[in-house]
């Protein structure tokens, strides 16, 4: 439960101003067509995500456990300071063409390949990896992602311009300092009784 939980929280708080949330944008203003941009938004997410997932608790499996630790704690603290730097999306990533795919397949598509490399798929793999465990992992990211995007593709231009996307953007870095520091601290004394 706490991996799901947590999960849910720093991808929530990452995907704040993502260049997926502004695809997510760029897909409700084109198409005007919520639902199938939702599903699309998801299947990608879920596909990207357990693929992710599956290679955190893999490498989990085959690092030695110091060695994933020490990764895990440069993981998070690299992920505190590129949460600070604002995402914008490509050109590449906005052509956003109907084509004979419809409105899901180009939804799942165009969000799948922009969230390859993305933030939340290197939080993904680096909190299987701590946390040695898939579903709830997978299934928190995605979560995350959905509450991140899904009032963006409903309210559009409006809920997206009120939010306070730096004081977001600091507030998920200093969560992910804190995890760094738990991670840490289970690598300089791993035989403690892990904090997270």
């Amino acid at each position: 439960m706490e991996s799901f939980l947590v999960s849910t929280s720093i991808v929530g708080l990452a995907e704040i101003g993502d260049k997926t949330q502004l695809l997510s944008l760029v897909l409700a203003a084109r198409f005007r067509k919520p639902v199938p941009i939702v599903l699309g938004v998801l299947v990608a997410t879920l596909i990207n995500h357990a693929g992710s997932g599956a290679l955190g608790a893999w490498l989990a499996s085959v690092i030695h456990p110091h060695v994933m630790n020490w990764a895990v704690v440069a993981s998070f603290a690299l992920m505190a300071v590129w949460i600070l730097i604002p995402d914008k999306l490509d050109e590449a990533e906005a052509v956003t063409t109907k084509h004979s795919m419809g409105v899901f397949g180009t939804t799942a598509l165009t969000f799948f390949l922009a969230e390859m490399g993305d933030k939340t798929q290197i939080v993904t793999i680096a909190l299987a990896a701590r946390f040695h465990e898939f579903f709830g992992v997978v299934l928190g990211t995605t979560l995350g992602m959905m509450l991140a995007n899904v009032p963006v593709i409903y309210l559009g231009h409006r809920f997206a311009d009120r939010l306070p996307t730096k004081a977001v953007h600091v507030l998920a870095a200093i969560i992910f300092v804190v995890l760094g520091g738990l991670a840490l601290r289970t690598a300089l004394y791993p035989d403690a009784h892990p904090m997270f």
